[in-house]
């Protein structure tokens, strides 16, 4: 499983055209994260749905953050790309009949949802002030 870049490249974005005057192109921010506008906007869409950018079409329109930044957590902007799945390891199934297989398998969920709860809750805590720079915060 590739690793999913999505959380760390919106929270890009979201810094630095915090503070902006005017809009922040798809095409811009495109360059920017090195991928394509069409890529850019599915992703900025995810945000503008859970009410954190706002967006306008046209020759001058573009992407604009619409929340203070002290107000947005890391876990917020994780929930609006709808969860990226944090872990690329998991269970085997290749065997559900065998014991070791399913006490391997248990005592490696378990330890999963730990961690995966643990990072959650860091995320609640990280707010995107927090990557700003001094200047701009």
């Amino acid at each position: 499983m590739r690793a999913d870049f999505r959380l760390a490249r919106m929270l890009h974005v979201l810094t630095h055209i915090h503070g902006r005057t005017g809009t922040t192109s798809s095409e811009e921010i495109a360059v920017m994260l090195n991928t394509n506008p069409v890529l850019v906007r599915r992703m900025m869409g995810g945000l503008r749905s859970a009410g954190y950018v706002n967006s306008t079409s046209g020759r001058n329109g573009g992407w604009v953050l619409a929340v203070d930044p002290a107000e947005i957590t890391v876990l917020n902007i994780y929930q609006a790309l709808e969860e990226p799945v944090i872990f690329a390891i998991g269970a085997n199934v290749d065997h559900p009949g065998c014991p070791q297989e399913q006490a391997i398998n248990g005592a490696l969920e378990v330890a999963m949802a730990q961690a995966a709860g643990t990072l959650l809750r860091e995320f609640g805590q990280l707010r995107l002030s927090a990557f700003l720079r001094p200047a701009a915060a």
